[in-house]
């Protein structure tokens, strides 16, 4: 366990010490602290005390190995603050910005409090915990912050609230279990880095997307402001069935541009932690937007990055990483996206990142940036496309139902190219970035003026609708139209082939009140309201995922065929490309035969399902849809007028309906 309580012993005696690991290590006798900067002239170890507001010591490191400077204090203990002063040129023509005024975090440290590295004990009793590892196949993700999903949580203790212990206490897993999600995906937790702009306006970094700390979580989030709640957080988790997958940022640093405080890495070696203009390296270049990129092409900056993932994995048990901006950590030297780059080469042939979920956001914002579908086997991605195809088909954009009908499928056309399946898809419909579901059949402009920058924030590409009102509405036909396209484009989603991945409180119809850039509003803007909980809408959302789950031709691994998988016109025949491409169409129809779905479980059994049909329709009006043979039962209708089937289907406007009947396959598994 953590012991920041443990007496402090003012060291006395400096030993040699060793150049690895990098980072401050407690070995039970002493501590070893280990700092890389080649450029370096001088470093001291400064010794802070328990507040961290002044120094007790500064400990000159003397011993360098390989450009690791190194020292041992054989009576340092757990608990310890620290920071460096790192002496050399300041010359930024030439890249180099060392001022050893500035008292330096370690990039090693495994916890920072009060601003300070602080050396830790990571003992803890992991007990019999072990990854659920759940196969993508069946994997739903649900993305959540730390602390805006259990902030305004009535049933979670009030000194709780918005913290790991809270997010592994009976309620949230209670609730995350009965939801149906198998992983949470947590926005940034590594320590954050507030803005100075955001400060001056009483704001803070609240999505977290400005790390400082790779190595430690943010203790903001903390109840006890220990290592083990973390760890205890997962492990519940765990026991739940519930994978943790992180959402990390090393695209770029909490520094910012060449304005920017230099907090760390700045000040230990800029040339080598940032990529910086050849032409001006007084300045960074900004693939991320967001003032710095960090130079994962150096060798150092990739171990770093690297050693942080081999951590959470074997120190802290996550399950998964999802990469912000992943394509600026997969340039090479020459600023261009490469497959075969040193990043994602080492990723692949490591033995614990390897084996963990990997998911890339596959674009930056540097030229080439957008790469969806180009990472390699292993690796998983947003898919931005679904997203845009799911939305402008449920606004009732034309020509869009073979787009739509792509990526219902796995979205072959852009990830067999490089041998991957439907599961390499993450499928969504709202994120963290943009409007909520709620939002996105409530508002078609942006309200972004509570973050301070004149509302010129945030995408205009919302592809939203109203519903004919712009902003909340007492209309009760409004409100139906609004509560039935949720559900369509959550049906829409949960129902395709690839991984669904939810945004937190979709399900409960939260609201941001039309802000689709949030990331600075840590409070009620953003926060789960749960006494304004859509119940409703609830039941739906569980009902949807409890559906994915029995049927597994939702949930294949390989993509449809033609032998198991049509696409039906209203008129119930197969679909031609004269239908495809015909002004106005916005229904179809997706029949799935799941006798013939060549896919086996892990024991080698046939798997082997009920026929399935899935049936879309967009437009303002009823659809009568001709259904193949009969026998059909309604497992699934958005609307409001769920009907028998017959030799048809009353299809009602802007609707979604799933129907089921027992394949010849499904009938003799049902007998035997």
């Amino acid at each position: 366990m953590d012991a920041p309580a443990r007496a402090l012993v003012a060291p006395r005696a400096v030993w040699r010490g060793r150049p690895h690991p990098l980072g401050a290590t407690w070995d039970g006798a002493g501590v070893n602290f280990a700092l890389f900067s080649k450029h370096a002239e001088r470093v001291e170890l400064c010794l802070l005390d328990p507040r961290g507001r002044r120094e007790i010591e500064r400990v000159p490191v003397r011993e360098r190995s390989d450009f690791v400077w190194h020292c041992y204090l054989p009576e340092a203990r757990p608990g310890l603050l620290y920071g460096y002063r790192v002496h050399g040129p300041h010359d930024p023509d030439r890249g180099h910005r060392f001022d050893h005024n500035k008292l330096l975090l370690d990039p090693y440290a495994k916890m920072i409090q009060r601003g300070r590295g602080q050396v830790i004990d990571t003992a803890f009793t992991w007990g019999d915990d072990r990854p659920p590892r759940t196969p993508w196949q069946d994997t739903v993700i649900y993305e959540l912050h730390v602390k805006g999903f259990t902030e305004r949580h009535p049933d979670v203790p009030q000194q709780l609230r918005g913290t790991y212990a809270a997010l592994c206490s009976s309620p949230v897993i209670e609730y995350l279990k009965s939801l149906g999600v198998t992983a949470v995906e947590l926005l940034p937790i590594h320590t954050i880095a507030d803005e100075r702009r955001l400060q001056h306006h009483g704001l803070r970094n609240y999505w977290g997307y400005n790390s400082i700390g790779f190595f430690a979580p943010e203790m903001r989030y903390s109840a006890t402001g220990t290592l083990g709640e973390f760890k205890t957080m997962v492990k519940t988790l765990h026991a739940a069935g519930i994978e943790v997958i992180l959402d990390v940022v090393y695209n770029h640093t909490g520094e910012g541009d060449h304005t920017g405080p230099t907090l760390s890495f700045r000040g230990i070696d800029n040339a080598i932690y940032y990529r910086l203009d050849p032409a001006h390296p007084r300045r960074y270049l900004n693939t991320a937007g967001t003032g710095n990129s960090f130079n994962a092409a150096h060798r150092v900056v990739l171990a770093l990055i690297m050693d942080s993932l081999r951590y959470w994995v074997e120190e802290m048990h996550v399950d998964g990483f999802r990469f912000d901006l992943a394509t600026t950590l997969a340039r090479n030297t020459h600023g261009a996206y490469d497959r075969n780059v040193a990043f994602l080469a080492a990723v692949r042939q490591d033995p614990v990142v390897s084996r963990v979920k990997l998911i890339a956001e596959p674009w930056d914002l540097g030229e080439g940036g957008y790469q969806l579908g180009n990472f390699p086997p292993g690796w998983a991605e947003w898919n931005d496309k679904y997203r845009d195809a799911a939305r402008s088909y449920w606004r009732g954009d034309d020509g869009v139902i073979g787009e739509l009908a792509s990526r219902l499928s796995g979205s072959k056309d852009i990830l067999e190219k490089s041998g991957r399946a439907p599961t390499a898809s993450i499928n969504f419909v709202t994120t963290h970035d943009g409007f909520t579901l709620q939002d996105l059949v409530t508002y078609e402009k942006k309200r972004n003026e509570a973050n301070h920058e004149g509302n010129r924030d945030g995408t205009d590409n919302n592809r939203s609708w109203n519903c004919g009102v712009e902003g909340p509405s007492e209309d009760r036909l409004v409100l139906e139209l609004r509560a039935k396209q949720k559900k369509n484009l959550l049906a829409t989603l949960v129902l395709s082939h690839g991984v669904p991945l939810l945004l937190a409180g979709d399900e409960l119809g939260r609201t941001q009140g039309g802000n689709n850039n949030a990331y600075c509003q840590d409070n009620e803007v953003s926060w789960i309201d749960w006494a304004g909980a859509d119940p409703e809408l609830l039941a739906f959302v569980t009902t949807l995922l409890k559906l994915r789950k029995r049927h597994p031709l939702f949930r294949r691994r390989t993509y449809p065929k033609p032998e198991d998988t049509s696409w039906l016109s209203p008129e119930g025949r197969e679909m031609t490309g004269q239908d495809w491409n015909l002004p106005f169409a916005r229904c179809l129809g997706c029949l799935m035969v799941g006798q013939r779905l060549a896919e086996r479980d892990e024991r080698g059994e046939p798997i082997v399902d009920d026929d399935l049909l899935l049936l879309l329709n967009a437009h303002d009006d009823a659809v009568e849809f001709t259904l193949p043979d009969s026998q059909w039962e309604v497992l699934l209708d958005t609307s409001t007028k769920a009907a028998s089937p017959g030799k048809s289907y009353p299809l009602q406007a802007r609707s979604v309906v799933l129907l089921a009947r027992p394949s010849t396959g499904a009938r003799a598994r049902a007998d035997a």
